[in-house]
């Protein structure tokens, strides 16, 4: 249905049925379903820029800021785990209303927050916004796309991540440089969306998921034994992927800063956002590009990203941290849009929620770890030593994903149609 706003049920897993007055239609659903995925990305980026200013305001060493970074994705890993599946069961919208709530709230902490502690609890909020938000945006987008347009609710899945990745680190570089109240403003900003955004996801189909006969209890998000080779491979390439979140949000801005040389926070910004436009143009561009080749191609732009990085780093040139950057968000679409066109290719809509949060719940688990040990190496051996270490991380996952991608056989499809491969 092509109208924004209906009076009926537009789930596409239930049947229609009358409900409150006011209810979006398919295509509005899908663009509010994209705004609260590139609510999770802008969530996660938004301290990225701030991160230096809190350092030298109080004083703190890089383990504490990469682990005020960090605790973020230990919380969703949490929740991940708690309530993976839960939206199968209760529903994409009331599990995303409960995210936004839990983003808003950790927004808040951070535009108020008057010391480190209060860092660290509007982080771990935002993690649980992020966790309980993550898997049923991402399966919601795939339900109220038109019927066999699954490809391009992939690709508009990670545009929508770039979108909100490449807006935090614009907008944050340039408030933190030129506007009034450097470590509070773009928090209001991202406040006053996330509120904008509650109330449009308030009017969406209200329905209960493809498990809706049986009750919701916390577990640990599982594979069925048919898709665990294909969820495996997918799995491996949306974490070397989400893993290179470590190096541009954590570290990037110090690294821009303390070993490029460039001072200015805009500059910055706008050096790491080209991470986030280039991977947003690739989901678009790739879009028609098998699961396979998709994921191979950003194994190998990832591998020669991080080199780039290395090199950037050693050279203290700015040119090649933004080819560094570039590449980088080649490779970062490129097999997030792989990894999830293979599982919407093979899970059916009723198991969706659940396995793209166990997808989520390996990625952002190797976020937090790489996390915390760069930020150790950072204090202790050198901020150069943890930028090269993270960058030989991040090579050897994609070397992995490669090694899968060589291994596995062709063909993993128990639901249809099968994607290509």
């Amino acid at each position: 249905m092509s109208s924004s706003v209906v009076r009926m049920d537009d789930s596409p897993s239930r049947p229609r049925r009358r409900q409150g007055p006011l209810v979006l239609g398919r295509q509005a659903s899908f663009w509010v379903s994209a705004g609260v995925v590139a609510h999770t990305l802008w969530t996660s980026a938004a301290p990225a820029m701030t991160y230096r200013l809190y350092a030298e305001e109080w004083h703190l060493t890089h383990t504490v800021t990469t682990g005020i970074f960090a605790i973020y994705p230990i919380v969703v890993v949490t929740i991940l785990i708690i309530f993976g599946d839960i939206s199968d069961q209760i529903g994409r919208r009331t599990t995303m209303l409960l995210g936004l709530g839990a983003s808003l709230i950790g927004a808040f902490l951070f535009a108020v927050a008057p010391n480190v502690l209060w860092l660290f609890a509007g982080r771990a909020i935002m993690g649980v916004g992020v966790g309980l938000t993550a898997g049923p945006s991402t399966a919601a987008m795939v339900e109220f796309s038109a019927e066999g347009q699954a490809n391009r609710a992939v690709s508009i899945t990670a545009a929508a991540q770039a979108f909100g990745f490449a807006a935090a680190l614009l907008l944050g570089g340039a408030l933190t440089q030129y506007a009034p109240w450097p470590t509070h403003l773009s928090f209001w900003v991202l406040f006053t969306l996330i509120a904008l955004l509650f109330t449009a996801t308030w009017f969406l189909p209200r329905h209960a998921g493809g498990q809706a006969a049986s009750r919701w209890r916390p577990k640990v998000p599982s594979l069925p034994p048919g898709l665990r080779p294909a969820v495996t491979l997918a799995s491996i390439a949306v974490t070397t992927a989400y893993t290179h979140g470590v190096l541009i949000l954590s570290l990037g801005g110090q690294v821009a800063r303390d070993l490029v040389g460039s001072p200015n926070a805009l500059i910055n910004g706008t050096a790491l956002s080209l991470f986030a436009i280039t991977s947003g143009v690739l989901a678009i561009v790739a879009r028609g590009l098998g699961p396979r080749p998709a994921m191979m191609l950003g194994a190998m732009a990832s591998a020669v990203g991080m080199g780039l990085l290395a090199l950037s780093v050693a050279w203290h040139e700015l040119g090649i941290f933004l080819a560094a950057t570039a590449m980088s968000g080649v490779g970062y679409s490129l097999l997030f849009l792989g990894g999830m066109a293979l599982i919407n290719g093979t899970v059916a809509t009723e198991r969706r929620g659940g396995v793209l949060s166990a997808v989520y719940l390996l990625a952002y688990l190797s976020l937090g770890i790489v996390a915390l040990l760069l930020g150790a190496v950072a204090t202790q051996q050198g901020l150069a030593l943890a930028v090269d270490l993270g960058a030989g991380v991040i090579v050897l996952l994609s070397l992995a994903t490669i090694r899968l991608l060589t291994t596995q056989p062709r063909r993993h499809c128990p639901v249809t149609p099968c994607l290509p491969v």
